[in-house]
């Protein structure tokens, strides 16, 4: 079920309906059915996975709790990681593995497995298994104590509105407020309309921009063969605009969604574009799986506790880990590949750096310096996005290669660029609703405050002029897909 469906829009009035007028001690029940059932429209058969998941992580909490002995601790706790993972790698990652190792045997004439095996990724398996396995090792660290009621804790596993791509939910932030269910006011108007507000624009982004975005990107990235430079670099661009949309859109209508019920969820997005270097673009984008990252691989290594050299290699691994998780493929290894270059390279030439502003009297603080860092960090990461968005290594490097070497600057100005895939109108709505989008994160840039925030402290005539335009631009303007059929979320292959 996708939140850009005619089946969300008629079932969530109804859970959010029933869930305010039940008795406050069922609550936690009934939306842990409505969760189970929200999954199980994909294929119930995987509603399976993620109750297994959620036995061996909450039995696994219960035992940590109860056990004294550290070395025991350690045992389940790599039993509940194990588990989890090796279920997570049959279902993502076995058939690349296997299809990785035969390429390499195949030079010597040798090869493990002569087929492939076509099984079916599971909807949001790497979101609500990294969400258990952070339980387990919370409760192991002591930052959080294990959950005895099992249906409190399977409803944090697998809360509806972020269970398929995020946020990625910390135990201390969801679990304590599941603990606490019975206790929410949930007629408060206020949170309500913000709550719908922040679903309307999250539809906007996915709706009207990103899916718009995803017509022309799909057909360059798709025949890049075909096109120059300014069409390539327009559809990288277009890339970095529609994956943001797309994903911070589900993020925004996934919060805004929980809000209307009275919990509060994690930011995930935080104007990742303006961010001034690599390592600040990683604090913005995706907060909740960085932070994930962070705190349990890149801490878990060594953290930055050691000496230089095993610092870089502890952000390598990081990066490359979270490429993987991403996707099994080598187009997103080289992905987090690259951005864990980024890194390494940022930190050695920070003296460097440093010394020229000084030398040349640069004024760090001015306008131009900041500008100066968002473009060339947005460049970057524009570059990176090539090889997350390409079929294959392959079909990267000839994107790359047709980038460079085919320049065309005349399609700048005789049109043939509404030829491609978004005649001149479309191409008027994609960057007016593009501009629309900027004006908003630059309130969040200069403000601190998001789209719902900000209308709610407004007066009455201009928060319901915005929030019916956005509505009417969603109706008009948002992209059904084929047969006006709902489009997926990117980051559902995930």
């Amino acid at each position: 079920m996708l939140f850009n469906s005619l089946d969300f829009l008629i079932f969530f009035p109804i859970v959010v309906f029933v869930y305010f007028i039940v008795p406050k001690k069922i609550r936690y029940l009934w939306l842990l059915g409505a969760s189970y059932y929200f999954y199980m429209s994909w294929n119930a058969k995987y509603a399976i996975l993620i109750a297994i998941s959620t036995i061996i992580t909450w039995l696994s909490g219960m035992l940590i709790g109860r056990i004294k002995k550290t070395g025991w601790k350690k045992t389940i706790v790599a039993a509940s990681l194990l588990s989890n993972l090796g279920i997570l790698f049959f279902f993502k990652y076995f058939d690349f593995a296997i299809t990785s190792l035969n390429e390499v045997l195949s030079r010597f004439d040798f090869q493990i497995i002569d087929r492939k095996f076509d099984v079916l990724l599971p909807v949001g398996i790497s979101f609500y298994t990294f969400q258990a396995l952070s339980y387990t090792l919370d409760v192991y660290r002591g930052e959080i104590e294990e959950e005895k009621n099992f249906l409190k804790y399977a409803l944090f596993v697998s809360f509806f509105p972020q269970l398929v791509a995020g946020p990625i939910e910390r135990s201390k932030n969801l679990v304590s407020q599941i603990k606490k269910i019975e206790t929410i006011n949930v007629w408060n108007y206020e949170r309500i309309i913000n709550g719908l507000i922040m679903m309307a624009w999250g539809l906007f982004q996915k709706m009207v921009i990103a899916d718009r975005m995803a017509i022309f990107v799909n057909e360059v990235f798709d025949h890049a063969y075909q096109y120059g430079t300014i069409e390539l670099i327009l559809a990288a661009v277009g890339f970095a605009i529609q994956i943001y949309c797309d994903f911070a859109g589900y993020s925004t209508i996934a919060i805004g969604a929980a809000r209307v019920m009275g919990f509060d969820l994690m930011e995930n997005f935080n104007t990742p574009y303006f961010a001034t270097s690599i390592g600040d673009f990683w604090h913005r984008w995706h907060i909740s799986l960085s932070s994930w990252f962070r705190d349990y691989v890149y801490i878990s290594l060594g953290g930055n506790r050691c000496s230089k050299v095993r610092k870089y290699v502890n952000v390598f691994i990081t990066f490359l880990v979270s490429g993987l998780w991403h996707g099994a493929s080598w187009t997103f290894v080289i992905w987090g590949a690259l951005h864990g270059f980024y890194q390494i390279i940022g930190l050695l030439l920070k003296p460097i750096r440093q010394k020229i502003t000084k030398i040349f009297h640069v004024n760090t603080n001015a306008f131009s310096f900041e500008f100066g860092q968002i473009l060339i960090t947005f460049s970057l990461t524009t570059f990176a996005w090539i090889f997350f968005r390409a079929e294959s290594l392959k079909a990267a490097i000839t994107y790359i290669k047709q980038m460079v070497t085919h320049w065309n600057p005349w399609v700048l100005f005789d049109k043939s660029m509404y030829a491609i895939a978004l005649n001149e109108t479309e191409c008027k709505v994609l960057l007016a609703a593009v501009c629309f989008l900027l004006i908003v994160d630059l309130l969040k840039r200069v403000k601190n405050t998001n789209l719902s925030d900000f209308l709610i402290q407004q007066n009455l005539w201009f928060r319901w002029a915005v929030v019916i335009a956005l509505l009417m631009s969603i109706l008009i303007y948002g992209i059904y897909g084929i047969q006006f059929d709902s489009t997926k979320f990117i980051y559902f292959d995930f």
